[in-house]
């Protein structure tokens, strides 16, 4: 969707400039100055066309970091000439001044300080199905790291593994997304801060890690780069859960905990309402039903698959990132192009006492801005109700 929105614009804009050129070119010297811009402009609006011939060989970490800020660039320039020609245009010229300054504030005020301005969203999940034992118990959830494309790698990471230990959980979960593009952006710096999680890591796999999105996949295949980031993320001490369930214990009780891997078979549909589910049968395969179920799967779109066969009483998801905008309005979701796209696009959802939670994701892909959707660590205590 975003992709078609830019071409729409990037043609519009196009076209607008081409045509004022042509009509400047027949005035005389006095319109060189406009012309000039024009060109300016011209060249503004082909920024994104150039991007993708970057992509014609390779997209690793550095081509990535740079098409998202060419994307940003281009947002800046077009935001600007936007929200001033309509305002100009239709209310007043010191109007259209206005809001084309608001506009570009709030898109660096997105990529300076929303992008890295960690938040922690604090949940309780009340069940009578949980056991006595997990009465209090705290999960630390984050997801969609995005290695590849984060600005400073070592800072922003720090800041994640020292929030989620200061808050003490008993447990971690990881909701997909480690790398943007590749194994190799787990780095040496990425695995040692990693690594000093305090508590158990339990991840899953989203659709960034399994390599589908490498370019030249004849240097790096997609299967390679899938592999050594499972070794890679065993090597850290994290439990990566690939289409499985194992059972959580805490005194006498114990829950179970399934996991499912993003699979590489749907790359097309990843942003599908009905995107189908695999691994159930085998990921659910003898688990009771009367045991407290989480489950943790990167995209949301499964969850109506996991109610249908009575799992889930707490599903965690990331994938969407609301879409890294997000105006919030009062106690309430708020609202976001995400909304366009998905049925479930961030934080809670309750349906027959179970409960979907979707994390907005720490990292950012296409462009370096968060605006409201700041990146999160949720941490969700569980208690039992009578």
């Amino acid at each position: 969707m975003l992709g078609m929105v830019m071409s729409l614009v990037v043609y519009g804009l196009l076209m607008r400039d081409v045509l004022l050129l042509r009509k400047l070119r027949q005035t005389g010297d006095a319109a060189h100055a406009r012309r000039r811009l024009v060109r300016l402009l011209l060249v503004a609006d082909l920024l994104p066309i150039l991007l993708m011939v970057g992509y014609l060989f390779d997209n690793p970490p550095i081509v990535m970091r740079a098409s998202m800020w060419v994307t940003w660039t281009w947002m800046v320039i077009t935001a600007l000439r936007l929200s001033y020609t309509f305002f100009a245009r239709f209310v007043h010229r010191w109007v259209g001044y206005a809001v084309a300054f608001i506009a570009v504030g709030i898109l660096i005020y997105g990529a300076a300080w929303g992008r890295c301005n960690l938040r922690t969203e604090q949940v309780e999940i009340c069940s009578e199905r949980l056991p006595v034992a997990f009465d209090g118990y705290h999960i630390a959830f984050f997801s969609d790291l995005h290695l590849g494309s984060l600005v400073n790698t070592k800072r922003e990471v720090e800041q994640v593994v020292e929030r989620i230990n200061a808050l003490q959980p008993d447990v971690v979960f990881f909701g997909g997304d480690l790398v943007n593009i590749r194994h190799s952006e787990l780095d040496e710096v990425a695995t040692r801060l990693l690594k000093g999680i305090h508590a158990p890591v339990y991840a899953v796999i989203g659709n960034h890690d399994v390599g589908t999105y490498i370019q030249d996949s004849v240097a790096l295949p997609y299967a390679v780069s899938y592999e050594r980031l499972l070794a890679q993320q065993k090597a850290m001490g994290w439990s990566v859960m690939q289409d499985t369930t194992i059972y959580l214990k805490r005194g006498c009780d114990s829950i179970s905990l399934s996991g499912f891997a993003y699979n590489p078979d749907f790359k097309e549909e990843r942003h599908d309402r009905d995107l189908p589910m695999s691994g159930a049968d085998k990921g659910y395969c003898d688990v009771p039903a009367d045991l407290y179920n989480i489950t943790l799967v990167h995209v949301p779109q499964h969850w109506e698959e996991i109610l249908r066969r009575g799992y889930g009483d707490l599903t965690l998801s990331g994938h969407t990132h609301a879409m890294q905008f997000k105006l919030r309005t009062g106690r309430g979701r708020g609202i976001s192009p995400a909304r366009l796209i998905y049925p479930r696009w961030s934080g809670r959802y309750d349906t027959n006492g179970r409960t979907l939670y979707i994390n907005d994701g720490i990292g950012y892909v296409a462009y370096p801005m968060r605006i409201g959707a700041r990146p999160e660590i949720t941490l969700i205590t569980l208690k039992r109700c009578e």
